[in-house]
């Protein structure tokens, strides 16, 4: 089968196109015939040789959509539409970025639609990370003001599509203002341009705070995030798309504010259910809820979409599709 290899630690171009052994399958396994898969600012770290216990050789790709190839244990029937998702997949064992992949049974989950699969190929862990960060880790509720900082990347833009169904106020942040009304078509009631700090435009609207933040950029705007929140407010910090995993100085008693929560969602498999997964997919069907997608690869380009994403060119899901 093919394969992008990630070769060694390095920069996109140690991804290279191989063929390899298709998986051999074994029992508690499944083989899933790849149909399509998000790319993912995690694995961006893991190629460059930052996440712990991933050795090289490595088939990357933490989630992906498709049909199954074979299961042993008769759970599901060949040709049956399956996503999968984390578990370890694409860092401990060979994961989405081949024509076959070879999974734990306990990552798969069924579903049936018609969409497409580049849009299939955009869901899986977006929505797993996006419900968990709004529903599990900040507990969101009708009437609460959402700052959902890194309001354009995938993650954001659909966290405020769900916290909208939920009667959430949201407040989104970019950095390009060519951006804003993107944003406010995609449902913000507040668009901030961040220049790295934003808590004095925040205090501008909302001279208390606000009540939740969504932290997609990480590292480098969580002390700021921080000084955003009410009394009893909370912060997640979800997302790494400032590139940076190590702050260099955090004071816990001077950067949390008296009385403020901070927390990670850091979501695996056991976060999503086959319930929620096509509720979600139903949803996306009916055209209640619209994705983001911003640009679909196919299985040769892998490493063109490392450079792309690491780039910050994407405006939204990365997809490639493996035909």
């Amino acid at each position: 089968m093919k394969a992008a290899v990630t070769t060694q630690a390095g920069a996109p171009e140690v991804i290279e196109i191989k063929e390899v052994a298709r998986p051999e399958i074994k029992s508690g396994w499944v083989l899933i015939k790849v149909m399509a898969f998000g790319l993912n600012r995690s694995e961006i770290f893991t190629r460059r040789g930052e996440s712990p216990g991933v050795e090289f050789p490595r088939i990357q790709g933490i989630e992906c959509v498709g049909i199954i190839g074979e299961d042993p244990s008769g759970t599901y029937q060949s040709g049956q539409q399956v996503a999968s998702i984390m578990g370890g997949m694409g860092r401990f064992f060979d994961g989405s970025y081949a024509e076959y992949a070879l999974v734990p049974l306990e990552i798969v989950f069924p579903f049936t639609s018609k969409l497409s699969w580049d849009i299939l190929g955009a869901i899986p862990e977006m929505f797993q990370t996006v419900s968990g960060s709004l529903n599990q880790a900040l507990e969101i509720a009708a009437g609460e003001k959402l700052l959902i900082r890194g309001g354009t990347s995938s993650i954001g833009m659909l966290a405020c599509q769900l916290a909208k169904s939920k009667g959430v106020t949201v407040i989104a942040t970019t950095r390009n203002p060519d951006k804003k009304q993107a944003l406010l078509d995609n449902g913000a009631e507040y668009v901030v341009i961040d220049k790295g700090h934003v808590k004095d435009q925040i205090r501008e609207i909302y001279p208390d705070g606000v009540d939740k933040v969504l932290e997609l950029i990480g590292t480098q705007t969580l002390k700021d995030s921080l000084q955003c929140i009410a009394p009893k407010g909370i912060v997640c910090m979800t997302g790494i798309l400032g590139n940076e995993w190590t702050m260099k100085e955090f004071t816990p008693m001077r950067d949390i504010p008296s009385l403020g929560r901070l927390t990670v969602y850091m979501g695996e498999s056991k976060n999503l259910s086959k319930e929620l997964l096509q509720e979600f997919i139903t949803e996306v069907e009916k055209g209640t809820i619209k994705l983001n997608i911003d640009r679909v690869f196919n299985l040769d380009q892998v490493a063109q979409a490392h450079q792309y994403m690491e780039n910050n060119q994407a405006k939204g899901k990365i997809v490639v599709e493996v035909k």
